[in-house]
């Protein structure tokens, strides 16, 4: 008897304890943190390979042989960064849940580069050397992030959170459509498998339980690319454009790029060779203040989101520190900077699902496709709509955020004049950047696209120049 006793307490002892994905450090079941974490790689994937596929088009990366290894190296960069993102190494490092990715928020000022530099992979090689540099001049950044932190209050971090989402829906958006880029752009069919990917995503979220709630983003794209597949059996697959021009529907899956892809490829080390210039240094280094603002945000966004506090300083240091090496790292691998996704700032928003493990699953696979060709075309090749289905919810979650940011401490007439003023620039010029032609270049680069640059500055701005306790109608109330 008391053998078998202590038989029992030995396999009680010896028998892992789980705990939940909605814990940061909880332990889950391998095989349900592989299905959360691919959620966020779906999330992300090809936002990360976008940047490069319109900065490299334009440098002739294509022609050179070099656009292949360049976007592998991006999802190696990615994963690797992401690891160390979760976990840290010594102060690098928020060990929070974020993603890390090929940041489209420097594609304006990559583009005004490229032209200035009469494009070709030269310009491209001179992109690289200011990411290098500009790289370690965030991480510089970050290691005095604590004495800065007083001018990142949440009603800051609040607008700035707020523009990320605001910046993002229309990107969502345009995939829910189809991408403006397709001649069937907001066809009946594209809408469509939006529609069933998000209403499968609300009904598995909020009217099932446990692991088909807590994935109910990765379960809709299945959905989606399950739709696809049976509506290229039974709708033609094809459409003629304004042209005349036969083409194939956005909404059809190509499997041809899974069929040519390698099963396996080794990354390049530095695919481009480097070059220095001072003009092109000087518009990235502006860049990358603006681009740890914008860390800041979403890190501020994530916290507030999924653990319902604020970011401490640690975190807030480390995650831009990790920003800046990331970035100079991405740099030797011929990737543009990295920075923490906004994309999967919203998928915790909305999942609360914080688990650093689970994650940690989707980095490895981001790794696993830098290596392994044939797997990343298998999310390469999910239809825009399908992407679009859960990236509208998923965007609109990050204004939610910022709004809950912005909220936190009251709203008095100093709150609502920043936010109004920083949103109203900043959501302005991100959707009518012509407006800053007649300006020197450099302005548009760094202030014109997604406007989260205009609102960052001056939100920050204004909540140095308007002191606290500047509200005339609480005054009048006292």
């Amino acid at each position: 008897m008391k053998e078998e006793r202590r038989k029992n307490l030995g396999k009680e002892k010896n028998k892992t304890v789980y705990t939940s994905e909605y814990e940061l450090e909880g332990k889950i079941p391998l095989g349900k943190a592989i299905i959360l974490g691919m959620q966020h790689v779906l999330a992300m994937f090809v936002g990360n390979l976008t940047p490069i596929l319109i900065i490299g088009g334009m440098c002739g990366l294509g022609e050179a042989g070099l656009m292949r290894p360049i976007l592998q190296n991006a999802m190696l960069v990615a994963g690797i960064i992401t690891l160390i993102q979760l976990w840290t190494v010594g102060p690098v490092g928020a060990r929070l849940p974020i993603v890390m990715g090929t940041s489209s928020g420097f594609i304006g000022v990559c583009k005004g580069i490229a032209a200035a530099c009469g494009d070709g992979v030269m310009a491209y090689g001179a992109i690289m050397g200011a990411c290098l540099i500009s790289g370690f001049f965030e991480t510089a950044l970050g290691c005095f992030l604590k004495p800065l932190r007083k001018f990142f209050p949440a009603v800051v971090t609040g607008t700035v959170v707020t523009a990320i989402g605001l910046s993002l829906i229309s990107v969502g958006i345009n995939s829910f459509g189809g991408g403006n880029a397709n001649g069937d752009f907001g066809s009946v069919q594209n809408l469509f498998v939006g529609t069933v990917v998000m209403i499968t995503i609300i009904l598995f979220k909020h009217f099932t339980k446990g692991m088909t709630s807590a994935a109910s983003i990765l379960i809709g794209i299945v959905v989606g690319y399950v739709l696809c597949i049976i509506m290229g059996v039974v709708l033609p697959t094809t459409y003629t454009d304004a042209e005349g021009v036969v083409k194939t529907c956005s909404w059809v899956i190509d499997w041809s790029k899974l069929r040519d892809a390698a099963w396996f490829e080794v990354p390049v080390f530095m695919p481009v060779k480097m070059r220095f210039d001072l003009k092109v240094i000087v518009p990235m280094l502006i860049m990358f203040i603006v681009t740890a603002v914008e860390t800041v945000g979403d890190i501020s966004g994530i916290t507030e989101g999924g653990l319902d506090r604020e970011a401490t300083d640690k975190e807030l240091a480390g995650g831009v520190m990790c920003d800046g090496l990331g970035s100079s790292a991405a740099s030797l691998l011929g990737v543009l900077p990295n920075t923490s996704f906004s994309q999967n700032v919203g998928l915790v928003g909305m999942t609360k699902i914080v688990n650093l493990y689970a994650i940690s699953m989707g980095a490895i696979f981001l790794i696993i496709c830098g290596f392994v060709p044939k797997v990343a075309a298998l999310v390469e090749i999910m239809p825009q709509s399908v992407l679009g289905g859960a990236a509208v919810m998923m965007f609109s979650s990050i204004v939610v955020s910022g709004i809950k940011l912005l909220t936190k401490n009251g709203v008095d007439s100093r709150v609502v004049t920043i936010v109004s003023v920083a949103l109203g620039f900043g959501y302005g010029l991100g959707t009518t950047s012509d407006v800053l032609a007649q300006l020197p270049s450099w302005v548009g680069y760094v202030f014109g696209g997604s406007g989260i640059v205009p609102a960052a500055v001056v939100a920050l701005v204004l909540n140095i120049v308007i002191p606290e306790g500047a509200d005339p109608l609480a005054q009048k109330k006292e």
